[in-house]
């Protein structure tokens, strides 16, 4: 199966070197966990990881004042991270949602024989064929996508 763009005009195939720079910023998107805070709408919720926080957090008033300060914010952090991992939780990854299924790979299938048709004969009746089934098979497939979304 070749690339199907839905165009009148005819594939080039074309070598094309490239190089990609990873950002600084989506390297370190992978190692941030996130938390369901929507759970501290509840009140029992709410409560709950505040007496966590604060039992964790009257530990740290003990520290020495003399400890290295990047320490410190670390234990700090953890101290956070676990409490809100135990009163919270975190948020599962999002699944994927393939909406593109059997169905829509056969309207692209009509389209394409349309297309072949066309190509093969250019007389205005299959020009207007081709038109048809592309207006109805975008309209079909587009609807398939609303739907799954």
């Amino acid at each position: 199966m070749g690339a199907e763009c839905d165009a009148d005009h005819y594939l080039v195939v074309v070598e094309v070197r490239e190089r990609l720079a990873v950002s600084k910023q989506a390297a370190q998107k992978f190692d941030v966990e996130r938390f369901r805070l929507r759970k501290l709408s509840a009140l029992e919720v709410r409560k709950n990881s505040q007496i966590k926080i604060r039992n964790r957090f009257a530990a740290l008033e003990n520290l020495n004042d003399k400890e290295d300060i990047s320490k410190v914010w670390e234990n700090i952090k953890e101290n956070f991270k676990t409490s809100a991992k135990g009163s919270v939780g975190l948020c599962g990854l999002r699944q994927h949602k393939p909406w593109f299924d059997e169905e829509c790979l056969g309207l692209v299938d009509q389209r394409k024989r349309a297309k072949l048709l066309w190509l093969q004969d250019p007389k205005q009746s299959n020009v207007d064929n081709i038109n048809n089934v592309r207006r109805e098979k975008l309209v079909d497939i587009s609807g398939t996508k609303r739907r799954y979304i």
